[in-house]
């Protein structure tokens, strides 16, 4: 706490600093012009990453969150610098990603007027932030940051964004500072149900065939020693969502896979055979359930989230337990017996395997010759023994990333979950790396969604960020043209992609880059990447038709999960 006369543009970054900031994601403008000024003086307190487009600044502040545990902070100008903001926003509200974005607006005189570079940002972002709040006057400045800062990270955690109008910016205030731990109506930390909970504890040790299904509510929550620990003890076998990857480390005796419509076989199908379903920080999306009619019908659920509008929103459940994973956990294994489920958990086993043999099989009949996206990134995961941190973009690789890297560590899988935003990859990476300077960081992308922020080299370029990046180049928007062959009679419309040279499109940032076709230069190739001192491009010419199995057709369910066209 601490008062003096200051501007309001000044007030800004002095809030940042009260609440530990270090670091800030942004593009100037008008708008926002006397904080970028104000800014100028504080290069030895906040880092600012100048990006090449506003969706770069966003998806940047994500990567870093993701990966450090901290909340990202984005600067905007008015009109289209704020609402570039959007794709983002709405990424991280449905990723549950903490966000501050504060964005400049035209003078107070001049909103409802159409001003140049005017837009109503808060009407625009209402439904993509956890909260927002447009400031016109200096004396609530303080009080608005303080309440971004205690929504964004607190309870499920969102993106929120402040809008200040620029005579704010001028304006002079007596400065005070008092963070917000307390709103009326708002309680981000709920209180657990003992009875409940004890409820829940002994339908778990009655149940003969329990399934654990972990979200990146776990992850969030910081519950992952938690976790292990109830697993260890109750013996109930591990599957996570897309999300979740990392949570649980996959070399552990209990992981049985990613669920989900690409995930492992052996979990998708027994879904539909468990007797109990303990779901923890996730929220059952479509992606997961399939055919919500035929989704673990014959299972009693366990539904742990800190959301408790997630409870029965898709999939009614017979325990609701509105708490903190980490806590939740910490109470289960304390009140759970020690068991053992062999039998049950060598069925899992068996069903990898199966998995396993079935696509090597399909993949010997193909008669396939070129590199495909699944050898590559085992290839990494070898490598990097597991402890890098991997950003994938959307699409085949996406998934192939999320099926055959071996996740070892949490908030080590980083990418668009919900929403499924196509060039988040490349931003969202140098963000991670800001966040975690000490870890290699690894963005997977392939060539349509690379050329959607490709811009963001020049972020690299400036600021000397150490990256890595894998460019899986198939020539094809992949996952698009695999449903157009399984769904729609090899109909390729529009999916062909004629793609520029990425490696000279690399040196023209200057990063090192190089090209790979060939098996045999495929080791090599990647070994110059991860020891070459600063950021480095491979692209990888890839198999043009390789599809992603296992799949769950649209409208199937997950006990229908097919391992071949």
């Amino acid at each position: 706490m601490r008062e003096t006369r200051i501007t309001g543009a000044k007030a800004v970054l002095e809030s940042l600093i009260h609440e530990r900031v270090t670091q800030v994601f942004g593009y100037p403008g008008g708008a926002i012009m006397p904080i970028y000024d104000a800014l100028y003086d504080y290069d030895t307190r906040l880092n600012h990453t100048l990006v090449r487009h506003e969706q770069g600044a966003i998806h940047a502040a994500q990567g870093y969150a993701r990966a450090s545990g901290k909340v990202g902070v984005v600067f905007a100008t008015s009109g289209p610098g704020a609402t570039n903001l959007i794709t983002g926003l709405a990424d991280a509200l449905i990723d549950s990603t903490p966000l501050v974005c504060i964005t400049g607006q035209v003078a107070s005189h001049l909103l409802g007027t159409d001003a140049f570079q005017e837009s109503d940002v808060i009407a625009l972002s209402t439904a993509v932030t956890k909260w927002n709040i447009q400031v016109t006057e200096v004396e609530a400045l303080a009080d608005a940051l303080a309440k971004a800062f205690y929504i964004a990270r607190s309870g499920r955690p969102g993106p929120v964004l402040i809008d200040i109008t620029k005579d704010v910016q001028f304006a002079l205030v007596d400065w005070l500072y008092t963070p917000c731990e307390f709103i009326k109506s708002y309680r981000p930390e709920p209180v657990m149900n003992r009875g409940v909970l004890e409820a829940a504890s002994l339908c778990i040790n009655q149940a003969k065939k329990p399934m654990l299904l972990i979200g990146q509510g776990v992850i969030l929550s910081q519950g992952e020693v938690e976790l292990i620990a109830f697993v260890e003890k109750s013996g109930i076998p591990v599957a996570s969502t897309l999300l979740g990857l990392g949570a649980f480390p996959q070399h552990h005796d209990l992981y049985i896979g990613m669920l989900g419509m690409h995930g492992d076989y052996a979990p998708n199908v027994k879904t539909n055979e468990c007797d109990l379903l303990i779901a923890v920080g996730m929220r059952f999306d479509d992606r997961v359930t399939g055919d919500v009619n035929r989704y673990a019908k014959q299972a009693k659920i366990i539904h742990i989230d800190i959301d408790e509008a997630e409870f029965n929103k898709i999939i009614p459940v017979d325990f609701e337990i509105h708490a903190d994973a980490k806590q939740a956990l910490a109470f289960l294994t304390a009140n759970v017996e020690k068991k053992s489920h062999h039998q049950w958990v060598s069925e899992f086993k068996q069903g990898k395997q199966f998995e396993i043999e079935t696509l090597e099989s399909k993949k010997q009949q193909s008669g396939v010759t070129d590199i495909t996206m699944t050898e590559v990134v085992q290839l990494i995961s070898d490598m990097t023994q597991g402890n890098a941190v991997i950003v994938s973009d959307v699409g085949q690789h996406q998934m192939i990333a999320a099926r055959h890297y071996q996740y070892r560590y949490s908030k080590s899988h980083i990418t668009s979950g919900g929403l499924g935003t196509m060039g988040f990859a490349l931003p969202a990476a140098i963000g991670a790396k800001i966040g975690v300077p000490e870890k290699t960081v690894l963005a997977i992308i392939g060539d349509g969604g690379f050329q959607m922020t490709l811009q963001e080299l020049g972020t690299i370029m400036q600021s000397q960020i150490d990256v890595k990046i894998v460019i899986l180049n198939n020539e094809f928007l992949g996952m698009v043209r695999q449903w157009q062959q399984l769904f729609f009679e090899k109909r390729y419309s529009f999916t062909a992609m004629e793609n520029p040279d990425f490696i000279a499109l690399a040196n023209a940032y200057g990063i090192e880059a190089e090209k790979v076709d060939q098996h045999a230069n495929l080791e090599k190739a990647l070994e110059r990447l991860f020891l070459y001192k600063g950021s480095y491009l491979l692209e990888v010419r890839v198999a043009q038709e390789e599809n992603v199995f296992p799949m769950i057709p649209t409208g199937a369910s997950v006990a229908e999960v097919q391992l071949h066209e």
